[in-house]
């Protein structure tokens, strides 16, 4: 046997042992290959509507007046749905379908730049609203097109939308280990699937740096109060903020589900809800003399953690956020709930004797941890934006708003995989919007 030969038949065998002694080995080298693809393509696209969504946010700033145009702008972007984009109007309810149901037909292509034009259009023109459910989007369209050419049989096409989920909610907010348990637990709740747990990982770990790469900056977040110790009192405190966190997530997704159903009984063309909703906006800005509630309201989040600020800011922009995705204008939620949680927590201040910067970082994550039922995520992305030391408040509040929550939620499609209370058991295994 030649040395060409022994060298081919003794690297075989080391690969043919590796992945015969180590099935592991094959699953890791097959999901780093696929994750590595996905995540470039996800970051590639986050930063770019970080990047968009910048300008559009910084141009409206500086120009209040468009926000007249903003019933037109609702219409127009209305008519492409409805015309054009049914089949992708489901949005984030879609993904979660797809991984449970991973049988069903390809996600559209044309869902990420349909999402990505609605959301630059909403935010150009001064709608209330987020920028997670784009970027979730976005990554689960470009995701599912490899699908069919990676050949993945239907298990695998529910990771892959996982990985996606967890690509895009990791880049976007710049939180790679909080969008790797997002993309685990936003579908299901109560439970976690751990086959997926190595390629979101990855993939948020990609996708983030793929999209710093490529510029887009994230914005910093400070609790700049010191951490009290831990003790009975403060648990409580942290306890009640959690209670009260969770009853504001309710009235958020209940809000949402309840206007949109208004709307859809009230108006039934569809184009017409959001030129209604903007014009309901517009008269909000005017009436209350202030562009404070409108956009994704970042330099308030940022004020929250550093003053005190007027008590009802939560209660306007829970209004202002509702009748502007209710209508049918395109975006998130999770930026107006950090805004929201934020703004609630420094009320809080009022009268919890925590330190309003801690109450205020505490409900960044809670709101939003009651309104998606995702704590272990929310809980992490406390720790990665304002360090560990918040860890123990930050996740009382986490989960206490998880099970204050109840069955409620911003994603209709959600199921419950073991429910949060054994008084509603015969609730598992049915979607929030089967209740």
């Amino acid at each position: 046997m030649s040395k060409n030969n022994k060298k081919s038949f003794s690297e075989k065998s080391i690969v043919n042992f590796l992945f015969n002694t180590f099935p592991s080995f094959s699953y890791i080298l097959k999901w780093t290959a696929i994750s590595l693809i996905i995540a470039s393509f996800i970051g590639t696209a986050s930063a770019l509507f970080l990047i968009s969504l910048n300008w559009a946010t910084d141009f409206r700033t500086s120009h209040e007046w468009l926000i007249y145009f903003l019933p037109l702008a609702g219409f127009i972007v209305g008519a492409i749905y409805y015309y054009y984009g049914k089949d992708a109007e489901a949005g984030n309810n879609l993904l979660i379908d797809t991984i449970h149901e991973p049988t069903k037909e390809k996600i559209p292509l044309k869902m990420a730049p349909l999402v990505y034009i609605g959301t630059i259009v909403t935010h150009f023109f001064g709608g209330s609203a987020g920028r997670e459910g784009t970027a979730l989007q976005m990554a689960g369209s470009i995701a599912d097109q490899f699908s069919k050419p990676f050949r993945l049989k239907p298990s695998d096409r529910s990771i892959l939308i996982i990985t996606a989920v967890a690509a895009g909610f990791g880049s976007v907010f710049g939180t790679p280990l909080a969008g790797t348990i997002f993309g685990l637990e936003f579908y299901l709740i109560g439970r976690i699937r751990y086959n997926a747990i190595f390629p979101a990982l990855i993939s948020a770990v990609i996708a983030d740096n793929v999209c710093k790469l490529w510029g887009a900056h994230h914005t910093l977040y400070h609790i700049t109060a010191i951490i009290p110790n831990l003790s009975f009192p403060t648990i409580f405190y942290a306890i009640l903020a959690g209670i009260l966190f969770g009853l504001c997530a309710i009235v958020f997704s209940r809000g949402l589900s309840s206007t949109s159903k208004l709307f859809k009984t009230k108006i039934k063309y569809p184009p017409l809800r959001p030129f209604v909703g903007g014009i309901i906006v517009v008269l909000g800005v005017l009436l209350l003399g202030t562009t404070k509630y409108i956009g994704l309201g970042i330099p308030t989040i940022v004020d929250s953690f550093q003053e005190q600020l007027p008590a009802y800011d939560f209660a306007f922009k829970i209004i202002f956020t509702v009748i502007t995705l209710a209508a049918g204008f395109k975006g998130g939620e999770v930026t107006p709930l950090f805004f929201i949680g934020a703004t609630l927590g420094n009320a809080l201040g009022y009268f919890i004797p925590l330190p309003p910067s801690l109450l205020a970082g505490m409900g960044f994550v809670a709101v939003f941890s009651g309104a998606t039922n995702t704590p272990i995520a929310c809980s992490i992305m406390a720790i990665e934006l304002f360090g560990a030391e918040c860890g123990i408040f930050v996740s009382i509040a986490c989960v206490v708003a998880y099970l204050v929550s109840g069955h409620t939620s911003i994603y209709g499609k959600q199921m419950i995989g073991e429910s949060k209370n054994e008084k509603f058991i015969l609730d598992e295994g049915k979607r929030i919007n089967e209740l």
